[in-house]
């Protein structure tokens, strides 16, 4: 399969990918390749399988047929903790361990055997809007708060691909737009590729140019979002 911009390497290319629990199928043949700094909406009717699909890329269920190819290799062979690293996940709730905001984000480089500097905790902390933050018990934060923190921790991982299940569901409208200006600024900072499973097809048009939509399981059309949506 060619990436689609035909100019960037593949970084990440689903083959036949494939779920079935109980006999229940939950994503059957997936099929596309994502460039660097490639960034795609997965959107569809609830239950059509788009966060099951989401969560097959980086392993945290395991595919029943087909697999995934990161940079070429099929990660499969690639050790659990290194790609949950490279391909990080941001959830609809962030999860924070209990603690404060550098306990949170000194997770990831500890498991390596670092310990992030003050001067880089702080400059993580500026890139999702919450200077000064790093010392905060994350029990007195916001909805929004907690997620850029999610955010900044997955980042603290160097991670090149982010995936994000329905990032800002459970966020107010004002919290909702902070953090999609906050995602397209980061995506683009960073040259990081990005999947982003939403059930909200205006913010798929306003921050991925490239879209599928998933039915009972399955990709039924990809291609720019516009098309992909009004189709």
């Amino acid at each position: 399969m060619e990436c689609p911009s035909n100019s960037k390497p593949i970084l990440l290319e689903a083959k036949d990918l494939g779920r079935e629990v109980n006999g229940k199928v939950l994503v059957r043949d997936a099929n596309f390749a994502l460039c660097r700094t490639d960034i795609l909406a997965i959107a569809g009717p609830s239950g059509a399988g788009k966060s099951s699909l989401l969560r097959l890329l980086d392993r945290l269920d395991e595919p029943t047929s087909g697999t995934v190819y990161f940079s070429g290799k099929d990660y499969r062979e690639i050790p659990p903790q290194e790609l949950r690293r490279r391909v990080g996940m941001v959830t609809q709730r962030p999860y924070l361990f209990p603690g404060t905001v550098a306990t949170n984000l000194n997770f990831g480089p500890q498991q390596k055997g670092r310990v992030l500097e003050r001067a880089d905790l702080e400059q993580l902390l500026e890139q999702v809007g919450l200077r000064g933050f790093a010392d905060r018990d994350v029990a007195t934060l916001s909805g929004g708060e907690a997620q850029r923190v999610s955010l900044a921790r997955t980042l603290a991982n160097d991670a090149e691909v982010l995936l994000l299940d329905e990032p800002t569901s459970a966020l107010d409208d004002a919290s909702k737009v902070e953090v999609e200006a906050l995602l397209n600024r980061i995506v683009h900072q960073r040259e990081l590729t990005c999947v982003i499973v939403t059930h909200d097809l205006a913010q798929a048009k306003r921050v991925a140019p490239r879209a599928l939509l998933m039915s009972e399981g399955r990709i039924v059309r990809d291609g720019p979002t516009g098309e992909v949506l009004h189709a």
